[in-house]
């Protein structure tokens, strides 16, 4: 039985859906990277990374590389990094909106604290 196209889209945001992968993804960005970098730049436990590489590597997303004892993983295509973009582009356009609305509101709440510009 066919799976529906939406039904598939769903699996493959769900399979996005964790942290780590999301981190892993950005990593692999700019070319392979080796399994104890990745481990440096994350922060988490082997076990951890190895259990959201396999995730990757199963659902096609990343592929390992190995080199003599060195294992290093890369993005299976360029598209992956266009999505992650794209991602920026939505989330930087939402929090943007976000801010906005904010302003006004305090704008026209006087019992709310004024927005700081951060800087």
């Amino acid at each position: 039985m066919r799976v529906p196209l939406y039904q598939a889209k769903a699996e493959f945001f769900r399979m996005l859906g964790h942290p780590v992968r999301i981190r892993v993804l950005e990593l692999l960005q700019h070319g392979p990277v080796p399994v104890r970098d990745l481990l440096a730049d994350l922060d988490i436990e082997p076990s951890s990374l190895s259990q959201q590489l396999g995730v990757l590597r199963r659902s096609g997303i990343v592929v390992s590389i190995r080199e003599g004892s060195t294992v290093s993983y890369a993005l299976a295509g360029g598209d992956v990094a266009e999505l992650l973009r794209a991602a920026r582009r939505i989330l930087t356009e939402l929090l943007a909106g976000q801010n906005e609305l904010l302003v006004e509101l305090r704008q026209n709440d006087t019992s709310l604290p004024p927005v700081s510009s951060g800087g």
